[in-house]
């Protein structure tokens, strides 16, 4: 630790912190625009000037000197900084006056205004006239996509856009061309940019010369609520912020959480908003005569109590789908129980986990931020850029540290960092020659859901439990990662088939006379089945539906969800159903009573207090169970004959993975742009 005085105040700071940082440490306010913690250090708009006694006569960039490199007085006294001094404040005024030279004072029509961090700090710490009245330079906008509005007349040239998309993104998309005032922010030829996170920029962006194109004009940010809530997009569990007008989600936006996401989002998460309020379920539907007509809920609950009193209990099933909260599923899986029927199903995929190895066997157990930790990565059968993008930035953060070896078995793809290809398939796997490396202390295997939704799944998991050094003391590398936000609660809840039940693909290819659905819009169910859907979009779902009953979004409802390394999390409602749909326990807790087997429970309160009864884990909001590793053991003794077909990504196309995105014209013209960069690859 380093010592040293700020404005009279003593701190103690690691001698890797920059000034600015430890200026905050001691709770002094540094403005700034180009800085930032995530990134590298540019020292481009000087506006963090700060005194320090003994330097130089003149400001210094608190951005750019590391504490490390401060003297100490003539007697050893501790190096003494300020950050108020009349120096400070007329350097301060000056840049800031020179930055406002070009910069338009829009502000009334700027979409930027009330978050815009140039307004705040012009208030502060600027003056309220210039000595400068010659004509603005004007810059044309650029096309960069579909996710970021430019208005370049605005930059300022912080380049943390550049830094961002150098750095973290990986894609290089974005560069400065020019010298001086003629320097400008864009990207290569003006073409749209290729990072699934490039949404982030906009939050970057210190003035209003980037914005989320999507949101531009729609609303200002005083107008909105703001609720705090986790996203569903993908099994990352990514702290997210919703803010709402009235009935509507008007946008969302990422929230700080080193343990997941640190303060990035993808650009599904980001931009699927359009997608929650269109092809929306509002009202129940019964099929008749090959036709869906609306119905009351009385009819529907009716229907469908006529037709499961009519069948056994063994030809009764539920799939539940991807986006599925723990409550809803409890429910579904308690009302399962009450009707005698064993054929229930959360792995519409066919993904060959068991939840009777225990959570190891399907848990990222390493942990997100054990990737921090690791020191050799080995990814099978996964492209963790287009099922986790924010992940696969965290494993990029790793990879620049060096001293990290990747190695890749299954298809080759642009991860944004270097690997070295083992090969294809399960053979490679069961001989992956020098991977770990004999010096590698924590090594790490992603198993995607390419290597599990196989026909040979088992034997593929079973051979990755079985690869050496990932299981040690004080350390398991072995990750599973998963695709689905529903899945790892699924799991921890125990929704499989129980003693002789069906699977899901078994219960879609025509094994049931009832087939309860909730939400699972991944799996193509047969005829024969008469089959009650509960969701909130109009999918494939519901298209195949004899009756639905209209649920809410995620974003409608309170419910518990598990990442992909089993933290327990808590999503927050932040708007209502539209209609008559309803929060899907409160479904299943009516659709009981007319089937003749009431739920045990009234209130969500009271779910919660039966579901934590039952599965106490789920109670510890935002902490990790981890599993016992002999759970890995287990699987790898279990065996299985893994074939030789070479892996396939879970995942080809990143923007339309669920029933909420291919309802987004948003995602749709991103998919149609990302399609045509492989085909134009290809050619």
């Amino acid at each position: 630790m380093t010592k040293l005085i700020i404005d009279g105040v003593e701190v103690d700071v690691p001698p890797d912190y920059t000034l600015i940082q430890a200026c905050e440490a001691a709770g002094a306010e540094i403005p700034r625009f180009c800085f930032h913690e995530r990134l590298s250090i540019a020292g481009n708009c000087r506006m963090c000037l700060v005194e320090v006694k003994g330097g130089p006569p003149k400001p210094q960039a608190s951005c750019a000197l590391g504490v490390r490199d401060l003297r100490p007085g003539p007697n050893g006294e501790l190096p003494v900084v300020f950050t108020n001094t009349p120096m400070v404040k007329k350097a301060r005024e000056g840049v800031m006056e020179f930055l406002l030279i070009n910069h338009p004072l829009d502000c009334p029509i700027c979409d930027q205004g009330g978050e815009c961090d140039l307004q705040d700090q012009a208030m502060a710490y600027g003056v309220d006239s210039s000595r400068y009245a010659e004509n603005k330079r004007a810059v044309e906008d650029k096309y960069i996509g579909p996710l970021v509005k430019t208005s370049m007349n605005r930059c300022i040239h912080c380049t943390r856009c550049v830094r961002f998309t150098a750095e973290v993104a990986g894609t290089g998309d974005m560069g400065s061309i020019g010298r001086g005032e003629d320097m400008e922010i864009t990207t290569y030829l003006e073409s749209a940019m290729t990072s699934e996170l490039q949404g982030n920029i906009a939050d970057l962006c210190p003035v209003g010369a980037l914005l989320p194109k999507p949101q531009n004009f729609r609303a200002r940010p005083w107008e909105m609520q703001k609720t705090q809530s986790i996203d569903v997009m993908d099994a990352l569990g990514s702290a997210i912020r919703i803010d709402t007008r009235g009935r509507e989600v008007m946008r969302i936006l990422p929230r700080n959480n080193d343990a997941v996401n640190e303060e990035w989002i993808s650009d599904k998460t980001r931009q699927v908003v359009d997608g929650l309020k269109l092809q929306r379920l509002d009202r129940p539907y019964i099929r008749e005569n090959g036709a869906l007509r609306a119905a009351s809920w009385q009819e529907a609950f009716t229907a469908i109590a006529g037709k499961v009193k009519a069948v056994p209990a063994g030809k009764i099933g539920a799939i539940a789908g991807d986006l599925c909260a723990v409550e809803e599923m409890f429910a579904l899986k308690l009302l399962m129980e009450k009707l005698g029927s064993p054929n229930l199903d959360c792995r519409q995929d066919g993904a060959a986990l068991d939840p009777k190895f225990g959570r190891a066997s399907y848990l990222f157990n390493a942990g997100i931020s054990g990737i921090d930790e690791a020191d050799s990565l080995l990814i099978v059968g996964s492209n963790p850029r287009l099922e986790s993008p924010v992940l696969n930035a965290r494993i990029r953060k790793r990879w620049l540290r060096g001293d990290f070896s990747i190695a890749l078995i299954g298809a080759k793809a642009d991860l944004t960092y270097d690997y070295a290809y083992l090969g294809a398939g399960p053979e490679t796997l069961a001989a992956p020659g020098a991977w770990p490396p004999a010096a590698s202390k924590k090594p790490m295997l992603i198993l995607g859901q390419g290597a599990l939704t196989r026909a040979d799944g088992a034997g593929v998991l079973a051979l990755a439990a079985k690869t050496g050094g990932i299981v040690r003391e004080g350390w398991n590398g072995f990750c599973v990662l998963h695709t689905a936000a529903a899945r790892a609660g699924a799991l921890d809840l125990g929704f499989v088939p129980g003693q002789g039940g069906l699977n899901a693909q078994a219960m879609a290819q025509g094994g049931m006379d009832v087939l309860f659905n909730l939400g699972a819009d991944e799996i193509d169910i047969g005829p024969g089945a008469f089959v009650v859907y509960q969701g909130s979009h109009g999918d494939r779902g519901a298209q195949r539906a004899d009756v639905i009953l209209p649920g809410a979004a995620y974003t409608e409802k309170s419910g518990t969800y598990v990442n992909t390394e089993g933290r327990v999390q808590m999503a927050a409602r932040a708007a209502f159903p539209p209609g008559d749909a309803r929060e899907d326990w409160a479904i299943l807790r009516a659709l009981s009573d007319a089937l003749g087997h009431r739920l045990p429970f009234d209130t969500l309160s009271a779910l919660r207090a039966a579901l934590y009864a039952e599965h106490p884990h789920f109670a510890a909001l935002n902490a990790v169970a981890r599993g016992d590793a002999g759970g890995i053991a287990a699987v790898a003794a279990a065996g299985g004959a893994p074939g030789k077909a070479a892996f396939a990504n879970a995942i080809t196309d990143f923007y339309l993975t669920n029933p909420i995105a291919r309802a987004s014209a948003v995602m749709a013209e991103c998919s149609a742009l990302a399609r045509g960069r492989v085909q134009q690859a290809a050619e």
